[in-house]
């Protein structure tokens, strides 16, 4: 109750002395109705574009907020009961217009121009769409939603994808373009009269600028806030939304084992479907997935208490699932993921030479996912997820008796989620989520229900956003526990804030369909930052921030440690960025989780960082980013950490661009659990030198806007050298104990993943995939081979793991094929 208290005077100190911006009024735009669709080839020469009036006057948001555009640019809106048609004239120079190919969803940061159209069909100033049309005629599109935060660009999240149409052309005054965007891609509530906030961004990489139509002031918090509207869309009957995505795969796979090699023949085939319940609502189901041709994860030597957290890349698990992720309670890898008794064979086999395994499934198979998603003319939200998993079974066979046994690795598995989101005035809204595992036979059942709010005073300035959790596990140790959160913010304006107090009771546990590294803590934060947004003498913007974080157990309410942090970051008027960092732990901390013993603690010294990152100007050929660091501990001299990055792109001209980069870490005074226990259980600590280095290599080359070639490789090496060990007493001290040998660890990670991308026909799609990659249960002698570049020039003499794949996917839209019928 102290805390909050103090937090709240602190943020009502700040409130009095801050002072925030004033939005300014929209602008409007009327589409007209056309009964004749223009054709879609660029070049703005139909007629039927003479019915509209152009929306010109845009006003920069970067670099110089609040000037007129340095260019020109005009756009037209048409519409039928097919689609909303938008047409633009992109004024400039011919020789100074940036044409680099890109992939789809890549033109973040490329020597490119484009030109988005967003439209919020709900008018709810928190969700949208964007489509994206560079000058050479690669397309984007994201979805784009309030949990989205992004220091740099938009709120977008670019792993939706739609179907439509779009061409460019480059005239004697500038590039012109035409979208074709069908309602098959939008959403929006049945209503004789629409009204959608709207908006038109314009980018041009030689001024690097972006400028809008209706103003978006860096300084307001919230993007779709900041739409124009639009006006005139009326009486839309749009034809039955139905598309089907049937897709084949094959290939092959060669997996080296400590028994010779393992070939399998790969091939499966399934369906996407996706139907437009009504104009608001669309149901997504997967049958039969296979999710083969996704990015290998990166995978670490984790030696800490908690788990990591890989990126989700499979396509299904990422299009369209904003409400989904809304709580923060949906971790998709949980689905499909290595099943849980996979490691247990593996071990057991190994332990024991008259044991083979003739089968164990390294991916839990998915039967069918499916999605049901949208939102109503009330603007209430509403989201249904449901997966189904198989049962895995391995087959150990016993070589002295050749009898075969069978264990279930993986039961039959239910994931569900629901989610009801009510989208209130300005940007407010609240939010109920449930999230449902249930499991066949005696394994454990899970659920876990959430109410989100986020309230926001009238002229955007402050927020109050609060949490409340409840999970519940269900099976022979039945437990439950709770979750809250309160955070006070001051969101718009140059001096900005925040409070927040965060409590998860020692039971809470969300993991089986979501993602929480350990319960039982409490943590109050505040951080107050001061942003110039708009250009100075010396900069175009810079951000100074300061935050504060206590943490305690929860039970037994025990404090735990303290951590300040501190960020100044500028951006040049050449537009290098540079941040400078501070973080602390300046007294010694009580640590309850690196044990792995409930109950026993151990004391882990102080320390200070200071480090430093930034990046050169990406409209160079060659473009870098770098990053450097350096923590001490004052207790300890000797004790010392050390990290360092760099990155490097290079573009050789419009089709090929590579980059590499490296990034490691020395840690001298490394102090954690040793995985070794004494007789009696107790756990044993050591003090070990720590290094890391991650080489990553990624390609791009383009044949034409609709077909590409992408590389990616990465080589990740760890090598844990112990120095001492210790026990620890009932007080967290640490006890000098006797050297244990043998205990030092060298690991590497290889993955290399190939892809040729083709979309022959909108919405269909040829990949051929090769991947290669050392296999998991193979090492490399640390001790001969001590250093990073003798590990990986180890990793490519052994044998690789090795996969071809190719998959046809094909866009079937039923009015089309309604239409060819008849």
């Amino acid at each position: 109750m102290k805390q909050l208290l103090c937090l709240a005077l602190f943020c009502w100190s700040l409130a009095l002395w801050s002072q925030s911006p004033t939005q300014q009024p929209l602008k409007n735009i009327t589409a007209i109705r056309t009964a004749v669709a223009p054709k879609i080839d660029g070049l703005l020469k139909d007629s039927v574009w003479l019915q509209a009036q152009p929306a010109s006057d845009f006003i920069i948001n970067s670099p110089n907020y609040g000037q007129p555009a340095s260019l020109r640019t005009e756009v037209w809106l048409l519409y039928d009961d097919e689609a909303m048609y938008v047409a633009a004239k992109n004024y400039d120079n011919p020789a100074s217009i940036r044409k680099q190919l890109t992939a789809r969803d890549g033109e973040q940061r490329q020597d490119v121009d484009y030109f988005s159209f967003f439209v919020d069909t709900y008018n709810d100033n928190q969700n949208g769409f964007q489509f994206v049309v560079t000058s050479r005629n690669v397309q984007s599109d994201a979805r784009i939603s309030p949990a989205i935060q992004s220091m740099f660009g938009l709120p977008s999240d670019y792993s939706w994808d739609a179907v439509w149409e779009s061409n460019v052309a480059i005239t004697s005054d500038g590039w012109t373009l035409e979208m074709r965007i069908p309602y098959i891609s939008l959403r929006f509530s049945k209503s004789e009269q629409q009204r959608w906030g709207i908006n038109f961004q314009r980018f041009s990489r030689k001024q690097n600028e972006s400028s809008f139509w209706n103003p978006v002031d860096p300084n307001i918090a919230g993007f779709v806030n900041q739409f124009g509207d639009l006006l005139g869309v009326s009486n839309i009957e749009p034809a039955l939304r139905l598309s089907f995505l049937p897709y084949v795969t094959s290939g092959f796979r060669n997996t080296p084992t400590t028994r010779g090699v393992v070939k399998e023949w790969l091939r499966n085939g399934g369906m996407d479907v996706k139907w437009g319940v009504n104009e608001s609502f669309t149901f997504d189901a997967t049958l039969v997935p296979d999710f083969g041709q996704v990015i290998s994860d990166n995978v670490i030597l984790n030696l800490s208490p908690f788990e990591v957290r890989f990126q989700e890349n499979r396509p299904f698990f990422t299009e369209g699932t904003e409400l989904f992720n809304k709580a923060g309670l949906f971790y998709s890898r949980r689905i499909g993921l290595t099943p849980s008794g996979y490691w247990q064979v593996k071990n057991r086999v190994a332990a024991d030479p008259t044991l083979e395994i003739v089968k164990n499934p390294g991916i839990t198979q998915l039967i069918n996912a499916s999605k049901f998603s949208g939102r109503n003319k009330n603007n209430l939200g509403i989201g249904v997820f449901n997966a189904v998993s198989a049962p895995m079974v391995a087959s150990i066979l016993n070589k002295t008796t050749g009898s075969t046994e069978k264990i279930e690795t993986e039961p039959l598995t239910n994931y569900s989620l629901v989610v009801i989101d009510q989208a209130l005035k300005g940007r407010s809204s609240v939010t109920f989520t449930n999230t449902n595992v249930m499991r066949s036979g005696l394994a454990r059942d899970a659920n876990v229900s959430a109410l989100d709010f986020a309230l926001y005073d009238k002229n955007n300035n402050y927020a109050i956003i609060g949490t409340g959790r409840y999970s519940k596990i269900m099976g022979a140790n039945p437990y439950d526990g709770f979750n809250t959160t309160l955070s006070l913010r001051k969101v718009s304006g140059k001096i900005q804030f925040n409070a927040t107090n965060n409590i998860e009771s020692d039971r809470y546990d969300p993991n089986d369909l979501g993602f929480l590294q350990a319960p039982n803590e409490v943590t109050t934060t505040a951080q107050v930052s001061y942003n110039q947004f708009t250009p100075t003498k010396n900069f175009l913007s810079y951000r100074y921030m300061l935050r504060v974080t206590n943490r305690q157990l929860y039970k037994p309410f025990v404090w735990q440690e303290v951590q300040i942090g501190a960020t100044i970051f500028h951006f040049f008027k050449n537009f290098w960025d540079l941040s400078l960092n501070y973080e602390s732990k300046p007294a010694w901390q009580h640590d309850y989780f690196e044990l792995r013993t409930p109950g026993r603690m151990i004391r882990m010294m102080p320390w200070h960082y200071v480090g430093f990152n930034g990046s050169t100007d990406s409209r160079k050929r060659l473009y870098a980013g770098f990053k450097a660091g350096l923590a001490q501990s004052p207790s300890f001299g000797d004790a010392e950490y050390i990290n360092y990055e760099l990155s490097l792109r290079f573009r050789f001209n419009d089709r090929l661009s590579i980059e590499w980069s490296g990034a490691g870490s020395t840690d001298n005074g490394n102090v954690g659990y040793a995985f070794r226990r004494e007789a009696n259980g107790d756990p044993i600590v050591g003090w070990r030198d720590v290094k890391q280095f991650t080489t990553l290599v990624s390609g791009l080359y383009n044949f034409t806007p609709r077909m590409f070639l992408t590389l990616r490789a990465r080589h990740y090496w760890s090598g844990v050298k112990y120095e001492k060990y210790f026990n620890v007493d009932a007080n967290g001290y640490w006890i000098d104990r006797a050297f244990i040998a043998g205990n030092d660890n060298n690991y590497n990670a290889y993955n290399l993943d190939l892809f040729y991308t083709w979309d022959f026909m909108y919405g269909s799609r040829l990949i051929v995939g090769w991947k290669n990659w050392m296999p998991l249960d193979r090492s490399i002698d640390g001790i001969r081979f001590s250093k990073y570049g003798q590990n990986l020039a180890e990793v490519f003499r052994m044998p690789q793991g090795k996969e071809l794949t190719a998959r046809l996917i094909y866009f079937l839209d039923y009015q089309k094929l309604k239409r060819n019928r008849s």
